[in-house]
């Protein structure tokens, strides 16, 4: 596979340039087009409006002129921050949910990977991922999603963190993005299992294997860690240990990694705000 069509959902704020310029240093090497999207909504219009439902047609065209406006400086400000001939840069703004739109747009334009600036709030499921990129994870499942914590400069990645559960995502076609990336940067691939049951199912068991087969060209290591009490804690303090620069998980509903960002986590997750996670879609 090779990513060439690359979209970053962008707010115009610090976190969402951030994210731009860390996925431009990213693909630094490879030839591509980013695709740079910018949602505005009739309900963001004038929040001092008594009634937002009905917004006018000026104010539409207002807010759809600021949209181009502002991604007019974002892509001039990139341009002239990366000086990439390899780069090419297209710009969306359009009216609408967040959630529908960007779907859209990956259909439309054959997109590989969104790209998402991560804003942490409160709360553990915001400090390990911004509400957004929760939103968009539950929703797509066309296309990987990288999700940039916010402000972190970029460096290169030497390792990436795969944690996993065996039960599903272990297949070539799922992890193709994962293995892109790795093979992209010359980074090892860290397996990481938790395991909730002390001993693995044969399907557990044949899926490890497969995974090991779809990584054989690459340079990579697995750990395993039992009884743990606390799956976040697991994973901070692995990713600390390392000093991992990237970590990925496949994602499927009711899964172990849907079960993580859901539970109730009274811990210090700030880790999660240093690492960019890959979030890869089940293929079967």
């Amino acid at each position: 596979m090779s990513f060439k069509n690359i979209l970053v959902a962008t707010d115009f704020s610090n976190e969402a340039y951030n994210a731009l310029f860390y996925a431009t240093q990213m693909f630094k090497s490879k030839p591509c087009t980013f695709h740079l999207i910018h949602m505005y909504d009739d309900l963001a219009a004038d929040p001092k409006s008594k009634n937002v439902l009905f917004v006018g047609k000026k104010e539409l065209t207002r807010l759809h002129k600021s949209s181009q406006d502002n991604l007019t400086k974002t892509a001039h400000r990139i341009v002239l921050d990366t000086d990439n001939k390899l780069h090419q840069f297209n710009l969306i703004s359009c009216k609408g949910s967040i959630t529908t739109r960007i779907s859209e747009t990956i259909n439309d334009l054959q997109i590989d990977l969104l790209i998402m600036g991560n804003k942490g709030k409160t709360g553990a499921k915001e400090l390990f991922m911004g509400s957004n990129t929760i939103r968009i994870a539950n929703t797509i499942t066309q296309c990987p999603i990288l999700a940039i914590p916010k402000e972190i400069a970029y460096k290169p990645i030497d390792e990436i963190a795969f944690i996993t559960d065996y039960k599903k995502g272990c297949n070539k076609k799922t992890i193709a993005p994962l293995l892109f990336i790795a093979n992209l940067a010359a980074a090892a691939i860290r397996v990481l299992h938790i395991s909730e049951e002390e001993i693995m199912s044969s399907s557990q068991v044949s899926n490890k294997k497969l995974l090991k087969t779809c990584l054989k060209t690459t340079d990579y290591s697995f750990d395993a860690i039992w009884n743990y009490a606390d799956k976040a804690n697991v994973i901070k303090n692995f990713l600390k240990d390392r000093e991992i620069k990237m970590f990925a998980m496949a994602y499927y509903r009711r899964n172990f990694f849907e079960r993580l960002v859901h539970e109730p986590v009274v811990m210090d997750l700030s880790i999660y705000a240093n690492t960019p996670f890959l979030i890869l879609p089940v293929k079967d």
